[in-house]
């Protein structure tokens, strides 16, 4: 039986993803395997493109992402032009994508390149991992598949073709996990072709060591894996131990006057950072009150909306919105525009409140 690796880089020149808008050109000359098919697309090796992808791809699928990478690619081609870009600009072309701290790091990183590093994306690993939003699994991936580095990466597919070939249990979180996981990960790199194989570790966990209905019979490794041996694939990986999520209820403004609707900028830390979003109150607070202080004015009517739900990672907000119709409004403060609904949805916003928006039906007046 040949080599972990060695099947997982002929697996990934048959069967894995050769297409996809952001990876780079592999290097075959000098891997003593065969060679992929010569029918497989040529992209690009662009360390700024790869690094954008896999930014991305945390906690995102490629189905999701790619769109988002096309149109964020088509307004922002390189390096030099993320670097000068605006947040808003780049915020409004992540909106929906979620996790916004990602954006906020990945033009803070495109900014120290161009400071500290002469524009040039940094080759090394070690060096890719000091940018803001990027650890070592990422950093690993870019080096490799950017500029042939050898090195190991775990990302969450990665992590459960691991645990289950290897048959470690237990929840990656937990730091004695994490480290046998990589471990594993590091005694399984081929001497050559790391862009291959690390594509193919991405790949196998994508397609085939899946979460669910893992297809085993078609896996280049299933001979030796632990899971399949030992009929534990629906147990391997342990899950995250479960625990309830917090919960949050708040009231969400949408203020109306002469068919505009008043936007008001997030703090640039915490939830939706730096993003256009609604004004929020308490759940008991009282939205005339509220517009009497801050707009001096009386609203002439107020509409409950139909409430709904909005979950994150690490809590569940539940959402009333309120429509008031405002007139006179007072002069716009410091981080608060006034837009109409049709602009507004243009802006960097949250997905709640883009949906809140794309309920209203107003004329341009």
């Amino acid at each position: 039986m040949t080599s972990f690796s060695t099947r997982i880089i002929r697996w990934q020149q048959h069967h894995g993803r050769h297409t996809l808008p952001w990876q780079s050109v592999v290097d075959d000359t000098s891997a003593s395997i065969q060679a992929r098919p010569t029918s497989c697309a040529q992209p690009t090796r662009d360390p700024y493109r790869i690094w954008l992808s896999e930014v991305m791809l945390q906690q995102t699928q490629v189905a999701t992402v790619i769109p988002y990478y096309e149109r964020f690619v088509a307004r922002f081609p390189d390096l030099p032009t993320l670097a000068a870009a605006h947040e808003d600009d780049v915020l409004a072309l992540w909106s929906g994508l979620g996790y916004y701290s990602r954006a906020r790091n990945l033009l803070a990183a495109a900014r120290v390149i161009a400071e500290k590093h002469e524009g040039k994306f940094p080759a090394a690993a070690d060096a890719i991992a000091l940018l803001p939003g990027v650890g070592r699994s990422t950093a690993a991936a870019i080096a490799a598949l950017a500029f042939g580095q050898r090195g190991a990466i775990l990302d969450g597919n990665v992590k459960r073709v691991l645990a289950r070939h290897g048959g470690i249990a237990g929840w990656s979180g937990e730091k004695k996990v994490e480290a046998a996981l990589w471990q594993l990960a590091e005694s399984h790199l081929p001497r050559t072709a790391i862009e291959v194989y690390t594509q193919g570790m991405m790949d196998l966990g994508a397609l085939v060591c899946t979460r669910s209905r893992p297809a085993c019979p078609t896996c280049p490794v299933n001979t030796d894996c632990a899971a399949r041996n030992q009929h534990r694939t629906a147990e391997l990986p342990t899950p995250r131990p479960k625990k309830s999520l917090p919960e949050k209820q708040v009231l969400m403004l949408l203020l109306l006057d002469r068919g505009e609707l008043m936007l008001e900028k997030r703090p640039p830390r915490g939830v939706w950072g730096g993003l256009w979003s609604l004004p929020e109150l308490a759940p008991d607070a009282d939205p005339a009150a509220f517009c009497r202080e801050h707009f001096g004015c009386t609203p002439l009517a107020q509409q409950a909306l139909p409430g709904f739900s909005h979950s994150f990672t690490h809590f569940k907000l539940h959402i009333q919105p309120i429509q008031l119709q405002l007139k006179p409004r007072r002069d716009t403060l410091a981080g608060q525009r006034w837009l109409h609904p049709a602009d507004a949805l243009d802006a960097a916003l949250p997905v709640p409140v883009r949906k809140l928006i794309t309920l209203l039906d107003l004329d341009r007046s």
